[in-house]
């Protein structure tokens, strides 16, 4: 979670940007589905990243 939010007030992501995929960042960090979910989750309730079902997580306005 702090890896990816990091990463976006680095400038990486902006605003409407989509964030890579969930077996990219499984690979990326060597960390399990259900923990990449549960980050991306928080950060979703935090404001920081939208969801839309189908397509995935991109970087809230």
């Amino acid at each position: 979670m702090s890896a990816i939010r990091t990463r976006i007030k680095a400038g990486e992501f902006g605003p409407g940007d989509k964030l890579p995929s969930g077996t990219e960042l499984i690979a990326e960090y060597q960390v399990s589905r259900i923990t990449v979910r549960m980050a991306m989750e928080r950060l979703k309730a935090a404001g920081v990243v939208e969801s839309i079902p189908g397509s995935g997580y991109y970087v809230a306005d």
